[in-house]
C-alpha cells in the first residue's frame, strides 16, 4: 500500500528540484501542474487519490457513506479535525469530486451523494525522509479511523437514546395511579369492601 505514496513522494522531490530551476512564471507546463492522479482501489467503490506537485502533495480518499446520518456524522467529525487542528483539511467531506479528480477516469459526478471527498494536502514538511514511513502510515490508517468514529458516534448516541427511553418509562411507571382500593379497615382491625361509586 506504501508504494504509491512513496512513488508521489520521490516524484515530488524531482518536481521540486526541477521547478527552483525556473520562476514561477517561466516554469513548464508540467512542472506547474504537476504528476498525474494516482489512483489506489482499495474498495470496491472507494478509492485513494494521490497527486505530487512540486510544491506539495495532494491525499484525495473518496468514502461511501450509506445513510444520511453517515453523513451527517461525517461532516461533524471532519469539522471537529478541522477546528481541533486548523490545517491540513479544509471543510470536507465534499459531496463533489474535488477540482485535482476531474479527467480522471473511475471518478463519478456523485449524483445520488454517497460519496464523500476528504482532501489532505502534505506540505514540504512533511515529506521529509525522516517523516516518510510515518505521514504514509498515518495517512493510510485515516479511512478506517475515519469511519471507526463515526459508528462509535453513533453507538454512544444510541445508547444515550435507550437510556433516556428507560428513564422516561420508569417515570410513567411511577406516575401511574395505584389500583383503586378493594377494602378498608375500620379503627378496630376489621375489613370491610369498598362498593363502586
Amino acid at each position: 500500500m506504501a508504494a504509491p505514496f512513496e512513488n508521489a513522494f520521490d516524484e515530488y522531490h524531482k518536481l521540486a528540484e526541477e521547478a527552483s530551476k525556473f520562476t514561477s512564471e517561466e516554469a513548464p507546463q508540467g512542472v506547474q501542474e504537476g504528476g498525474e492522479v494516482k489512483a489506489i482501489h482499495y474498495r470496491d467503490e472507494e478509492a485513494i487519490y494521490i497527486k505530487a506537485s512540486h510544491d506539495r502533495v495532494t491525499v484525495i480518499f473518496s468514502t461511501i457513506f450509506r445513510e444520511e446520518t453517515d453523513r451527517v456524522f461525517g461532516k461533524v467529525f471532519i469539522q471537529e479535525f478541522v477546528d481541533a487542528r486548523r490545517r491540513a483539511i479544509q471543510n470536507a467531506p465534499q459531496d463533489r469530486p474535488p477540482l485535482e479528480l476531474q479527467g480522471v477516469p473511475g471518478v463519478n459526478n456523485n449524483a445520488g451523494g454517497e460519496i464523500g471527498y476528504v482532501t489532505f494536502v502534505l506540505f514540504p514538511r512533511h515529506l521529509t525522509r525522516q517523516r516518510r514511513d510515518d505521514v504514509i502510515s498515518h495517512i493510510q490508517t485515516f479511512r478506517d479511523y475515519f469511519h471507526y468514529h463515526i459508528k462509535a458516534s453513533k453507538a454512544y448516541i444510541h445508547s444515550r437514546m435507550r437510556r433516556r427511553t428507560a428513564d422516561f418509562l420508569q417515570v410513567l411507571r411511577r406516575a401511574r395511579p395505584e389500583n383503586e382500593e378493594k377494602e378498608r379497615k375500620t379503627a378496630s382491625g376489621r375489613t370491610f369492601k369498598v362498593q363502586g361509586s
